[in-house]
């Protein structure tokens, strides 16, 4: 899939507009707008505690939406339950890897899969053949890096049109990250949209369409994939980097 210098998708699947979001009783999100458009990748950047995961968790109705609107797929989303907003083609796969510590890897990745999706058992396997040996193991009892590629199966498992990811690069091997990155390169072939959240800049990068940077719970910058290799420092900035 070739990438695409537009600032705002020409047809969004999803669209936060406007949103303020709350984490317990604390105010976490101030104005949040930005949308995905079909089959592409918008990664969501930003220091810890810029609002990125609340973000995510706002999506998938985790988090309180107090004002401002989230629409997926032209249908208002926000105020839906999670399983919901789930059943409507959303997947999120959170920070917190949480293998169900009890069950094999096949079942942890089956766990959600439902009639007519197009990822089965051995469709997932395919992008992360390094489970290909583990499927009868147990799911804690997998590696760090065998650990995420086994839940971002699972995110898939569904057969999603959106996939939420939260820091899928933390605390990974770099060759790890490389594998797991090749993998979500695949996949933009797929009838896929990504909102990719990431302290990986590089990583980042390497995937995105467009990026999103946040600070303090506010979107304080917007660049198509060129203008984020042009003018890194338009991204530096907001995270310290010098």
């Amino acid at each position: 899939m070739c990438r695409r210098p537009t600032l705002v998708a020409e047809k969004a699947l999803l669209k936060v507009d406007a949103i303020d979001a709350y984490y317990g009783r604390s105010q976490a999100l101030f104005g949040v707008s930005f949308d995905v458009g079909r089959r592409e990748v918008v990664a969501v950047v930003g220091r810890n505690g810029a609002g990125k995961t609340t973000t995510l968790r706002a999506i998938m109705g985790l988090n309180p939406v107090k004002s401002g609107a989230i629409s997926f797929d032209s249908t208002r989303i926000d105020g839906m339950k999670s399983h919901q907003i789930a059943r409507s083609g959303i997947s999120y796969v959170p920070e917190t890897r949480d293998p169900f510590s009890l069950l094999t890897v096949e079942e942890n990745i089956m766990l959600g899969h439902r009639r007519g999706s197009p990822y089965d058992l051995r469709r997932i396997v395919e992008w992360f053949p390094d489970l290909a040996g583990l499927l009868r193991r147990r799911g804690s009892e997998l590696s760090g890096g065998q650990q995420q590629m086994m839940v971002i199966g699972r995110g898939l498992a569904p057969g999603p049109r959106l996939l939420l990811l939260d820091e899928p690069s933390q605390g990974l091997a770099p060759v790890v990250v490389k594998k797991v990155g090749e993998t979500l390169a695949a996949l933009r072939g797929e009838d896929l949209s990504v909102v990719l959240v990431e302290q990986n800049i590089g990583f980042a990068l390497s995937l995105a369409d467009r990026v999103v940077v946040m600070e303090n719970g506010i979107v304080v910058d917007r660049l198509s994939s060129i203008e984020s290799q042009r003018h890194p420092e338009r991204i530096e900035r907001y995270l310290g980097i010098h």
